[in-house]
């Protein structure tokens, strides 16, 4: 039996063929209360949320937006750019899908699914046939992966769930091959009053069970369904001081961005977005940047900005050595 602490080097340096598991635990001590709640919930979530009856529904979902985040016009051009990659890392992989798509389409290259909570068991047998991926439950912060072995890191939406999210992008960054690619998102800062209300409710996250949680989720799902239901165009004014946009915009759109994140969207249903609720309000760790705090953070980590995007909820882009 190999030691755990050599699995992910054993993977790397032997034929893929021989290696007959996949799924593996690397170091999983993290020793942060914090960071254990925040992994906690999103082992709820995804224990509770029936991704297999919705798989098709997320794919769709987050391979469109995917492609807006990170700059590749379609399945193609995706394709295209991995061709030359052989060793790629999803940190912060969930139930997986998102590593199981990369694996399928870069059948040459290995890949590597990691993530603090234990989805990757989930995801190992859910996609056992896919003989070029491996799951690994570990610290994407701290990934024991020698540096400069892999070709392109992936860490989409979860650098903000963890303790230090500056040390966790150098360290995913440190990993990257003399041409190595990291692509990453962050959550953008909101409206004065929406990021004070975000703040002061995680500090309530430790004294409410989950069933509390799933329950207010709910009611969030169905707070942003009765306000998309109303269709109500407003032109707001402009307060620059709290940080709210003004001009027409939806009256739903403007509560979300601004005060109280209610989210809600038709084709993922209701379950899904309860989940995506429960999934912003729940993890103890859910850090917001400024568009200069995310460019700092490239720069300071002496990468090139191969691809960069920016909206409302968020910060992104592809960054090469």
């Amino acid at each position: 039996m190999f030691k755990k602490h050599t699995m992910i080097d054993i993977i790397l340096e032997s034929s893929l063929k021989a290696i007959t598991d996949n799924y593996f635990e690397s170091k999983i001590f993290s020793g942060d209360k914090n960071q254990d709640q925040t992994s906690g919930v999103f082992s709820e979530k995804w224990g509770k949320t029936d991704y297999a009856r919705n798989i098709n529904k997320i794919n769709d979902f987050q391979r469109k937006w995917f492609y807006e985040l990170y700059g590749f016009d379609n399945e193609v051009a995706f394709v295209e750019f991995l061709s030359d990659k052989k060793v790629i890392l999803d940190a912060g992989c969930g139930l997986g899908y998102k590593a199981a798509w990369i694996a399928e389409l870069a059948p040459h290259a290995t890949v590597l699914g990691m993530d603090f909570s234990d989805s990757g068991m989930a995801a190992s047998k859910f996609y056992s046939d896919i003989k070029n991926l491996f799951f690994i439950r570990g610290d994407i912060a701290d990934t024991d992966i020698k540096t400069g072995v892999v070709d392109f890191v992936l860490c989409d939406q979860v650098i903000m769930h963890t303790e230090n999210p500056e040390n966790t992008f150098k360290h995913l960054s440190g990993l990257l091959t003399e041409n190595g690619v990291f692509a990453t998102y962050v959550y953008a800062k909101k409206a004065l009053p929406r990021e004070l209300l975000d703040d002061y409710f995680r500090e309530k996250t430790h004294q409410l069970s989950n069933e509390q949680l799933w329950e207010m989720s709910a009611q969030l799902t169905e707070l942003g369904k009765q306000l998309s239901a109303l269709n109500i165009e407003v032109d707001f004014p402009e307060i620059p001081l709290l940080g709210i946009k003004g001009g027409q915009q939806n009256l739903q759109r403007f509560i979300y961005w601004n005060f109280i994140k209610c989210f809600w969207n038709e084709e993922l249903g209701d379950e899904l977005s309860d989940a995506t609720n429960f999934d912003w309000y729940s993890p103890s760790y859910a850090k917001r940047f400024s568009k200069d705090e995310f460019l700092f953070l490239i720069t300071e980590n002496k990468l090139n900005i191969d691809f960069f995007h920016s909206e409302e909820a968020c910060y992104s882009g592809r960054f090469s050595k």
